[in-house]
Parts: structure tokens; C-alpha cells; sequence
């Protein structure tokens, strides 16, 4: 499980086996709290446990703020 990065104690990550076929480049993010997973194109919500829509909104910005991070490594990895 590739950690991408940490932002005040979520991780995001993805799985290094992410189906087959492989899903298309998304995110997921973890905490003492919840998971959630996010599609990158658009940013959005796949699903969701444990986080609240102001934390949701705030990890939308997260990851809109960390796109290009978070492609360069998914793209990396799975080349």
C-alpha cells in the first residue's frame, strides 16, 4: 500500500493492487476516524466511513491542491 502522503494524520494512498483491470488513477484516505476513496477525474466522491461532509469538503481540497502528486506517483508505480 503506497502512501502518497500524510496531511494532519490521513494518509493517502493506494493499493498496489488496484483490480483487474486496473481502476482508473483515485485516491484513498485513511484515519484514526474513517476511509474514504476519491476519483480523480473529476475530484469526487466514491465512497466514504466515518468522515463528515466538512472533513469530506476539506479532503476535496487536499487532493485538488495534491493532483499532480498524487497522478505522478500512481503513474510511476503502476509503469
Amino acid at each position: 500500500m503506497p502512501v502518497i502522503f500524510r496531511y494532519k494524520g490521513y494518509r493517502f494512498f493506494f493499493y498496489s493492487n488496484e483490480g483487474n483491470p486496473r481502476e482508473p488513477v483515485h485516491v484513498h484516505v485513511r484515519s484514526s476516524d474513517g476511509e474514504a476513496k476519491f476519483w480523480l477525474h473529476p475530484v469526487s466522491l466514491d465512497s466514504s466511513t466515518g468522515f463528515n461532509a466538512q472533513t469530506l469538503r476539506e479532503l476535496v481540497d487536499v487532493i485538488e491542491q495534491n493532483i499532480q502528486l498524487i497522478e505522478r506517483t500512481w503513474n510511476e508505480y503502476f509503469s
